[in-house]
């Protein structure tokens, strides 16, 4: 539960040195719902003794609602729009906005889960993608979506300090379902969903690692695409040593939060 220790710091920076806005309160909602949900799921398995928290479908009954409403809540302030990167465009998605934002918010919520498995890993990933958007959301206008944005990558790179390896604590599902939202939730209030997908890319390549796994392996009777999923168990095993790992996640997510700024509006 070390995340707690990255939800205190980046709500106290967001909090202290946010004016006040919709788009902030979202971002803290999405924070303390998602956060306070990895909690349950955390404390749960410390009870237990196991690895062994909310199941899949208790964890699923409480996440959808709030990320519809968050979807329905962006939807009503924000609009329906989605920006194109490449394509310089903006599709309007309508009234499937708010099944899209759940869905999106879903998705990468359990990706940065997926990508908690090293030292550093994740927190070192998160503390880019956070100050990429800061850039970001800062040229989309949205002054208060940077503040979050930069007091979530200060909060994750001060962990790191502790959580690089070898680490002496640990994210947790409180942290890394925190993280996860709160960057979908400030791309969402910044219309800029589909950039995430390019500046958090390690996180998405995390998570189809794991689709395409398990896909394959029931399509061919147990083959495997990869030697272990998530992704970067398949380099631990190609031979590769954790910190190594680690070092090569974390340049590819700097090379995609740049190429994140370079592509946005």
């Amino acid at each position: 539960m070390g995340g707690l220790l990255i939800v205190g710091a980046a709500l106290l920076g967001m909090l202290g040195a946010g004016q006040g806005s919709f788009a902030l309160a979202l971002i803290v909602l999405s924070i303390v719902g998602f956060g306070g949900i990895g909690a349950v799921d955390d404390l749960l398995a410390i009870r237990r003794g196991r690895n062994l928290g909310l199941r899949a479908r208790e964890r699923l009954a409480v996440q959808i609602p709030l990320a519809l409403l968050l979807g329905i809540l962006v939807m009503r302030r924000f609009g329906t729009e989605v920006f194109v990167p490449l394509l310089r465009v903006r599709w309007d998605l309508g009234w499937a906005y708010p099944v899209f934002a759940a869905c999106y918010l879903l998705g990468f919520t359990n990706a940065t889960n997926l990508t908690d498995g090293l030292d550093g890993l994740a927190s070192g990933v998160a503390a880019l993608a956070a100050g990429a958007y800061a850039v970001i959301a800062w040229r989309a206008g949205d002054p208060q979506a940077a503040v979050a944005s930069a007091a979530l990558a200060g909060a994750s790179l001060a962990f790191l300090r502790y959580n690089a390896f070898p680490a002496r604590v640990f994210m947790g599902d409180v942290g890394s379902n925190a993280v996860g939202a709160a960057l979908a939730t400030i791309a969402m209030v910044t219309k800029t969903e589909l950039l995430l997908v390019v500046v958090g890319g390690v996180f998405v390549a995390e998570a189809f690692s794991v689709i395409l796994q398990v896909a394959y392996f029931k399509a061919t009777g147990g083959r495997r695409i990869f030697r272990m999923s998530p992704l970067h168990h398949h380099f631990e095993l190609g031979g590769l040593s954790e910190p190594q790992v680690v070092r090569r996640f974390w340049g590819a997510g700097t090379l995609l939060a740049l190429v994140g700024i370079a592509l946005a509006p």
